[in-house]
């Protein structure tokens, strides 16, 4: 009995043993070699869901005898299923301007199994091309041949670039999840490179080897999904960025870098193809300048020229952080790219005696500007920065023709821009943020028929950025689209038509009026049900999903308040009314009201919620989820009506 208690207690052990042993960590493997395993891998461990997977992504950065920083990269994806070809097309940019990076090196192929075996079809470097962006940046573009569900496809390349402020960031996470991914680095003595870490995870490898390497890799590690009001995905990603401090010469002196955001900006001031476009003259430039001057006040001059800018130079749909073609030819063409606009409306502005300045800024799609970091390639685009007091400045982008001079372009708010004044040597961040609630109002005045039917008016009023985006929607959709919108997709609703008030007038909110029908879903003989919440974007709860990894960006801060009135027919009498109610977020950020009244056969509902800031951190999810939760709930729940 005790043998066998014994060899029992032996067993537990070492099942025990066994469950504590950690998994082996994923690494790279030799161009070529793929595992059995990996061939007739179906899906990814981690997220089952995944169309694809990155096996791994590896790259060794060192530097050669010229102090060239060289780049060898090595990636292997996973093909799961058809929608996961697409990552059969591969396009690597770099900048090609005077050979400061080139790639050399590049192999490709697409492994399958063929009966057991690994059958490779390399990419055929005949169809792999080199693709002209502008006359700083070119791509490497190619496709991967014979790919379907179950291919493994890889490639490496060298890409070494000349300058060594050109350092490459490494992004761990992307939108395909990564099995793993090691980031290798080997720097100079001389060379001090600052690194701003975005790294949650830990680290499966983070060592020093013999060679003295750095040594850096993750493993499993999400995909990072779209989440909705996110901000880019850059900022969101799990990576490591890398920015020159210093260089330290053998002589023991210390030269100091771009550490600043002073000397960011001395280096653009003087950059041939930024601050050296400004005062370059604009053909017919003296007709338009003799106007400006000649009108009363500064913000007529600058509602003026922005207009004529706006309205003459087209945008040909590139950011870009410098000219391509210069302010001159882009004003001919009447076509350019954004900084080329920008400094055009700079230049003009100048000449007409307004105090303004280049600012190089990002999109929110760019990604935010981080203070810390003061880097050139932060930026994606410039627009004019018109410092008007200590408290007020406009920002200007006319390469939108929906844009006006007074609003800071949402695409710009809630992150920095560097302005660039050459004249007093002052080069220096701000923030762009829009402080003040962006108002939407509705008012609804209805009457609801015995048969179940609504009809009414609906007059709505948006100002700042919900005018512009309105206006937006209206033109660029056409009106039946755009009236699909207003009724929320909703086949219940009938809109004739929309007049629109003030379409023109950048200085007042936009007005429109609508008659509507509705047939009331869910009624029958004896009672009728309605909703007050029409003709606004808070039907559908956003925020669903109980955890979330990245912010909420809003851009601005939205204030609605919506009002009907609506006439109870005749025979019926109230059942269920939503009560009067008034709720805020625990830091008071959010506040939702909602007053109920009845009175001479009518009842009237005004629901109003203020979002006090733009923007909500991703570490305080959950009571914003909560809140949101119990939100949209009262702003849904409905009226019911008794038939007496």
């Amino acid at each position: 009995m005790n043998k066998i208690f014994t060899l029992l207690l032996l067993g537990c052990m070492a099942v025990a043993a066994n469950a504590q042993t950690p998994a082996p960590v994923p690494t790279a493997q030799a161009f070529g070699k793929a595992d059995k395993a990996d061939l007739e891998l179906k899906a990814c461990d981690f997220e089952k869901d995944a169309n694809a997977e990155i096996l791994f992504d590896k790259a060794e950065v060192y530097f050669d005898q010229t102090y060239n920083i060289v780049t060898e990269r090595h990636k292997r994806i996973k093909i799961f299923n058809d929608n996961g070809k697409s990552e059969a097309n591969i396009r690597i940019e770099y900048y090609s301007a005077n050979r400061s990076e080139y790639i050399s090196g590049l192999q490709a192929q697409t492994i399958n199994a063929a009966n057991g075996t690994p059958e490779i079809v390399k990419v055929d470097k005949k169809q792999i091309f080199t693709e002209v962006i502008d006359k700083y940046r070119s791509a490497m573009v190619f496709s991967f041949p014979n790919v379907k569900p179950g291919s493994i496809l890889e490639y490496k390349y060298r890409l070494t670039s000349a300058s060594i402020t050109d350092f490459p960031d490494w992004y761990f996470q992307s939108d395909l999840p990564t099995r793993y991914s090691e980031l290798s680095t080997n720097v100079p003595d001389i060379l001090f490179y600052k690194q701003l870490v975005n790294v949650h995870s830990p680290y499966v490898v983070d060592k020093t080897n013999s060679s003295n390497a750095h040594i850096q890799a993750l493993a499993n590690i999400p995909s990072l999904k779209d989440e909705p009001f996110m901000g880019s995905r850059s900022d969101n990603s799990e990576r490591i960025l890398f920015q020159l401090l210093s260089i330290k010469p053998t002589n023991g002196f210390t030269q100091t870098y771009q550490d600043s955001w002073k000397k960011v900006g001395e280096n653009k001031a003087d950059d041939e193809d930024f601050g050296g476009q400004i005062n370059r003259k604009l053909t017919g430039e003296e007709a338009i300048i003799a106007k400006a001057k000649g009108l009363k006040t500064d913000d007529n001059k600058i509602s003026y020229l922005f207009n004529e800018v706006k309205n003459t130079v087209k945008w040909n749909d590139s950011y870009a952080r410098y000219t391509n073609d210069g302010t001159v030819k882009a004003w001919d063409k009447k076509i350019g790219n954004s900084t080329e606009i920008n400094l055009i409306l700079t230049h003009l502005l100048k000449k007409s005696g307004v105090k303004v300045y280049p600012m190089l800024v990002s999109t929110r799609s760019n990604g935010r500007v981080n203070p810390a970091y003061p880097s050139f390639y932060q930026f994606n685009t410039t627009v004019a920065y018109i410092p008007v007091d200590s408290n007020k400045y406009y920002v200007l982008d006319a390469t939108n023709k929906y844009n006006i001079y007074n609003q800071v372009p949402n695409n710009y708010l809630n992150s920095f821009g560097l302005y660039i004044n050459k004249d007093d040597q002052v080069y220096d961040l701000a923030f762009l943020d829009d402080k003040d609630p962006v108002r939407q109002i509705v008012l609804i005045n209805a009457e609801i028929k015995p048969e179940g039917k609504m009809s009414g008016t609906a007059d709505i009023s948006s100002f700042a950025y919900n005018r512009v985006n309105c206006i937006k929607k209206y033109k660029t959709d056409g009106e039946k689209k755009y009236i699909d919108f207003l009724r929320n997709d909703n086949n219940n609703m009938k809109i004739a038509s929309v007049k629109f008030e003030n379409m023109e007038v950048d200085t007042l909110p936009l007005q429109q009026k609508m008659d509507f029908n509705l047939d009331l879903p869910g009624a029958d003989e004896n009672y009728i049900y309605f909703n007050s919440n029409l003709f606004t974007n808070l039907k559908t709860n956003p925020f669903l999903n109980e955890n979330r990894v990245t912010d909420i960006d809003f851009g601005y801060r939205d204030n609605y308040a919506i009002t009907g009135i609506f006439k109870l027919p005749a025979g019926y009498k109230v059942d269920a009314l939503p009560k009067s109610i008034s709720m805020m977020i625990p830091d008071k950020s959010i506040i939702f009201r909602r007053i109920v009244a009845e009175q001479d056969g009518s009842i009237m509902i005004r629901l109003n919620v203020d979002f006090k800031q733009s923007m909500y951190f991703k570490e305080n999810y959950p009571e914003f989820h909560e809140f949101c939760k119990k939100m949209y709930e009262m702003l849904n729940e409905q009226v019911v009506l008794k038939k007496s």
